[in-house]
C-alpha cells in the first residue's frame, strides 16, 4: 500500500514534518479537524470533549482490541478556521511526553488541499521512540479515511 502522508524526521532533531495533499477543497479539509462527529469516524474515537477555539480543550478516548481504554488530551492555542491549528497533545498514563502540533491547511486548487503538520517533542529519543511504534502507517490510514468520509459526504450533499 502506498503511503501518501509523507513524513521528514531528520537526524540530531526533535521535531517531525508530515505533509499530505487531499483531493478535497480546503473548507472540507478543515472540517475533518473541526467537527466530532467527523473527527470520531476518522480516528476510531470518541469525542469527550471538544472546544475548537483558542484556548479550547479536547479529550478523545479510544479502546484498543483488548478493550482497555486509552485517552488523548490537550490545549488549543490558535483555531484559525481554513488556515492553522496549534495545539499540544498527550497521550495520558503513557511513557510519551507532551509534545506541541502546528497544523497548517492550504488551498492548492479550488478542489485540492494540503495539510502541513510541525510536531515539536520534548527530545529526539521521544521521537524516535513514536516513530517505532506504525506511526506512519496509522496517520496514513487515518488520512486515508479522512479523503473516504469527507468524499461521502462530499457526494451526499450534490445528491
Amino acid at each position: 500500500m502506498e503511503l501518501k502522508t509523507r513524513l521528514t524526521a531528520d537526524e540530531g532533531r526533535q521535531d517531525l514534518w508530515i505533509s499530505r495533499e487531499f483531493d478535497l477543497p480546503l473548507p472540507l479539509l478543515f472540517m475533518a479537524y473541526k467537527k466530532p462527529e467527523i473527527i470520531e469516524q476518522w480516528m476510531g474515537t470518541k469525542v469527550l470533549t471538544f472546544e475548537p477555539e483558542r484556548l479550547g480543550h479536547y479529550e478523545f478516548e479510544t479502546t484498543d482490541p483488548m478493550g482497555n481504554k486509552h485517552i488523548f488530551c490537550g490545549t488549543i492555542h490558535e483555531f484559525e478556521p481554513n488556515h492553522k491549528i496549534t495545539r499540544t497533545f498527550e497521550m495520558v498514563n503513557t511513557s510519551f511526553p507532551v509534545q506541541l502540533e502546528f497544523l497548517l491547511f492550504e488551498q492548492l486548487t479550488p478542489e485540492t488541499s494540503r495539510l502541513s503538520m510541525h510536531i515539536v517533542f520534548k527530545s529526539e529519543a521521544d521521537r524516535n521512540n513514536l516513530l517505532k511504534l506504525p506511526f506512519a502507517q496509522g496517520i496514513n490510514g487515518a488520512h486515508n479515511r479522512i479523503q473516504e468520509i469527507v468524499n461521502r459526504l462530499k457526494q451526499q450533499n450534490h445528491e
